[in-house]
């Protein structure tokens, strides 16, 4: 047999071995990846050989224009994760443990939110101290890319600070940044939701305010600018115009939660919106009618749900509990596709950070608040890769990845946040 035929073969197995995984039979696959000898490499969920079964059937009943088309639009390059067509391609993006810390900020308490914007050249990062900072990148990367030996810290005088704002009483839970306009979200323990217009220097207080009756835990904003959902210390999720400052709620009491909503997302196209709860359930809802359309029951073994993140795409949800595991679920299907495990060294994290993307969605990462490091896995495949220390002196609350460039920040209860890049 040639070596163009061996390989031939492998593939075809690989393809079996992933269309098993993605119909659930996960032994089986396993078993059969075993005794094909492609355990050390097992593919990653796919139905992938399904679809091209399907599509060479189409091809050689009916060649028409029609299925032509549906040739065409199966060969299309998928953009970030999707299992469905790309489980095999190696990933692209720089692996997280190559990244480097690029700058560190302090503040006077632990820092608890950050955020990116769309473009990803700000970042903002919320504290415990009820101050809001935010960071023009650019300066920060700029400062890398010539080489300079100094660390950077924010006695320099050329500082990538571009604003200090203070308008909260407390905690600043969760931050965003607006899609089309210059304006800076926040939520606190103070129960407000603020919005600062940092256009201008000169201003350091908020333009205008929504008061809740509860803690702000999460929000989300549509990615059109004009409705903010709300997470609160309640069951209840929030929908907030934020022209008007009307607030509408689920017509229907059983679709809520049962106990405080803890995290929220909408997914790019805004058709849809998922929540995490502490009653252990992921609920995605419609965009548009607000209406819960799925649950995911106990969906990390019924311990409290830490956060959700929609993939580019909108087909999967990521989830991450306080069991140090992170979850990647199918919409399409209502079921777990992988679950990327290890990150806990000793059960439930006292404060579990959320797991994130990379801006290539080839990778999955989360930090461990015992051992201070970033776990990482393959998006596709599950496989572990290997740590990064993170520095930090205390837990890290808050972990978020730019969804433009190789660059991510984290929030540590050490009162410091970090700025961390790999460099091209």
């Amino acid at each position: 047999m040639s070596n163009i035929e061996i390989r031939e073969r492998e593939y075809l197995y690989k393809l079996i071995v992933g269309q098993l995984f993605y119909d659930g039979y996960r032994q089986v696959a396993a078993n059969l990846a075993e005794e094909v000898g492609i355990a050390h490499d097992h593919p990653a969920p796919s139905d992938k050989l399904f679809r091209m079964v399907s599509m060479a059937k189409q091809f050689s009943d009916e060649p028409n224009q029609e299925n032509n088309d549906k040739i065409f639009q199966f060969n299309i390059e998928s953009m970030g994760l999707d299992l469905e067509y790309d489980a095999d391609v190696p990933p692209t993006g720089h692996e997280p443990a190559t990244y480097e810390p690029v700058f560190m900020s302090t503040h006077k308490a632990p820092c608890r939110s950050a955020t990116f914007n769309t473009d990803g050249s700000l970042a903002a990062v919320g504290s415990a101290d009820c101050s809001i900072k935010i960071y023009d990148l650019e300066k920060i990367i700029a400062r890398e890319l010539r080489g300079d030996t100094i660390p950077m810290n924010e006695n320099d005088q050329v500082h990538p600070v571009i604003r200090c704002l203070y308008d909260h009483e407390g905690e600043v839970s969760c931050l965003a940044f607006h899609p089309r306009e210059a304006i800076l979200i926040s939520g606190s323990h103070d129960k407000t939701i603020k919005f600062f217009d940092y256009s201008k220097m000169s201003v350091k207080r908020s333009m205008k305010s929504i008061r809740e009756s509860e803690v702000i835990r999460a929000f989300a904003i549509h990615p059109g600018g004009e409705f903010l959902q709300v997470a609160v210390d309640h069951p209840t999720l929030r929908l907030y115009n934020i022209e008007t400052q009307q607030c509408f709620v689920s017509a229907n009491p059983s679709d809520q939660h049962v106990r405080p909503v803890v995290d929220v997302c909408y997914a790019d196209n805004a058709r849809l919106l998922a929540s995490g709860s502490m009653d252990g359930d992921v609920k995605i809802w419609d965009g548009i009618s607000n209406r819960c359309v799925q649950t995911f029951t106990r969906a990390h073994d019924g311990a409290p749900v830490r956060s959700v993140k929609f993939t580019r795409n909108g087909k999967y949800v990521l989830t991450t509990g306080i069991d140090c595991s992170a979850k990647l679920w199918e919409l399409s299907t209502n079921r777990c596709i992988i679950s990327y495990t290890g990150a806990g060294t000793s059960g439930f994290g006292e404060f579990s950070a959320p797991a994130c993307f990379n801006h290539t969605e080839d990778y999955v990462m989360l930090p461990d608040d015992k051992s201070g490091s970033l776990c990482t896995w393959n998006s596709r495949t599950g496989d572990r890769k290997r740590l990064l220390a993170l520095g930090h002196a205390a837990p890290i609350r808050d972990f978020i990845h730019s969804k433009t460039s190789p660059a991510f920040i984290t929030c540590s209860d050490d009162c410091k946040a970090r700025f961390w890049y790999k460099k091209l």
